[in-house]
């Protein structure tokens, strides 16, 4: 009987196995970036299976990326409009208020997309997955189709609704006109690349955007300015740079999924109309929808509240969460893994490593958060005066800043879990949650600490502070109690 040599036997060994057996420094320095090159190029990995803690990072790293690039749309486009003169900015922030809706709505079909689409990959059901891919495509395009209508006929009406002013309402229109007729690209991109993150090819969403927003930065000054052969068309050149940059971006999903994409892919007869599914993709989408909708509609109420103290510290308030938001990105990012790996294991029948998925993701995201937590509050002024050297800005800013980021430890936990619940299909939970925390407490809080109490508006910074910390204890309980692993998608 031949012996076998150590190497050998190595790799006789399971996966699983082999990836918790020791390795030399520079072993497992180069396996790891051996497979970071693999999920950033779209090479099929599972990731029901093997290091937990190495299937996070993998994972977390170019979703943290395509959230980046996700932001440096508006970035862009506000940074050539700015030229064009205060009129054209202000037509772009109404707008930008208007799509709000458009993101929420692509947000919540985007979480029912990643849900299923992990959930029959986890199931090792590639045809299933690519048929609900296929499905969330249609599902996407007829939510897109009334926005279209309204915006090719009635954008100057919205704006006017809007408190446009005349001169936006009747030169600029053209702007609103274009991005919200061609809302299906923002709605697709969304969706496909929520059906690349839901079969583990987050390296593929985060090409897709890098290649959208680089397409958006060429084409964004030769259409404003009219520079060498383009026409000179002013913001309307903006709004046609950001469509077809994101439309090429969906043309190279459509090609990836025509079968480059080893995971999944789209035939014609997954387009055929599946009712049955239909009904659980928009089910699913409804809760994701509400979660996005309460969230973003109580920061407008703070934002009212906040303009009763003066325009210097709401400008300081602007500010601060412009800066609270863009480091948010990365957390949300490292958040989007766990609902990848919640729904595969699931699918996979291990909901017990669904579990060490959401815990070790929670760790890692606390601890990126006290890092940035760290960084505010010591560096809070310098970090404002970046944007404005006004000293009641930056005051006001500061202050924002460093009350806001005690509350740093307990977002990154909330993130996770509302993104693990999402990733098992349950999107009615953190939909209450959100709803409890941010309407039920944190506003009327807000208001009291803020007009009763006159902590003016550091009660409003507070009132952020202890609402996001129990959305995420909330979360901790609800998801200890383990019914998320008997949800059935």
């Amino acid at each position: 009987m031949s012996v076998l040599t150590e190497k050998e036997e190595l790799n006789q060994k399971p996966e699983e196995l082999q990836e918790q057996m020791p390795e030399g420094a520079g072993g497992a320095g180069q396996g790891f970036f051996r497979d970071l090159s693999d999920v950033m190029r779209g090479r099929e990995r599972d990731f029901t299976s093997g290091s937990i803690t190495r299937a996070v990072i993998l994972l977390s790293i170019p979703m943290v990326l395509e959230m980046v690039m996700e932001s440096i749309f508006a970035v862009v486009d506000i940074f050539f409009v700015a030229r064009l003169g205060a009129e054209a900015v202000a037509t772009v922030g109404i707008t930008e208020a208007m799509i709000t809706v458009i993101y929420a709505l692509a947000m919540g079909l985007a979480i029912a997309t990643t849900a299923l689409v992990a959930r029959r990959t986890g199931e090792k059901k590639p045809e299933e997955a690519s048929k609900t891919a296929a499905q969330a495509i249609l599902v996407g395009i007829l939510l897109s189709l009334p926005i279209s209508v309204l915006g090719l006929f009635y954008a100057p009406q919205l704006l006017g609704l809007m408190g446009a002013s005349d001169t936006i309402v009747g030169e600029m229109s053209s702007y609103t006109t274009i991005l919200l007729a061609g809302n299906v690209i923002i709605m697709l991109l969304f969706v496909i690349n929520a059906v690349f993150r839901g079969a583990g090819d987050a390296g593929m969403a985060m090409k897709v955007l890098i290649f959208a927003n680089l397409m958006n930065i060429v084409l964004d000054p030769l259409l404003i300015f009219g520079i060498g052969p383009f026409p000179e068309m002013g913001i309307a050149g903006a709004a046609w740079a950001t469509t077809i940059g994101r439309g090429l971006g969906v043309a190279y999903q459509f090609w990836l999924l025509s079968g480059r994409s080893k995971r999944i892919g789209l035939t014609w007869v997954n387009l055929i109309p599946d009712f049955t599914l239909i009904r659980k993709i928009l089910r699913i989408t409804v809760g994701g929808v509400g979660q996005y909708m309460i969230a973003m509609l109580s920061w407008v109420v703070l934002m009212r509240f906040m303009a009763e103290f003066g325009s210097e510290v709401l400008a300081g308030y602007t500010i601060a969460i412009r800066v609270v938001m863009f480091t948010l990105l990365p957390a949300w990012g490292i958040s989007n893994a766990a609902a990848t790996l919640v729904g595969q294991n699931l699918g996979a029948q291990q909901p017990d490593r669904a579990g060490r998925s959401v815990w070790i993701t929670s760790g890692i995201n606390t601890f990126f958060m006290i890092l940035v937590g760290i960084t505010f509050f010591f560096q809070a002024s310098p970090i404002i005066e970046l944007f404005t050297q006004e000293a009641a800005v930056v005051a006001a800013g500061a202050t924002c800043l460093r009350i806001i980021c005690f509350g740093y430890i307990f977002y990154g936990v909330g993130m996770v879990m509302s993104q693990s619940f999402n990733g098992a299909g349950d999107t009615y939970t953190p939909t209450v949650l959100n709803f409890v925390c941010f309407w039920l407490i944190e506003i009327p809080l807000a208001y009291a600490l803020a007009f009763t109490f006159g902590m003016n508006e550091a009660g409003v910074f507070y009132s952020i502070v202890i609402a996001e910390s129990l959305l995420g204890l909330f979360g901790v309980i609800l998801f200890k109690r383990g019914r998320w692993k008997e949800r059935v998608v």
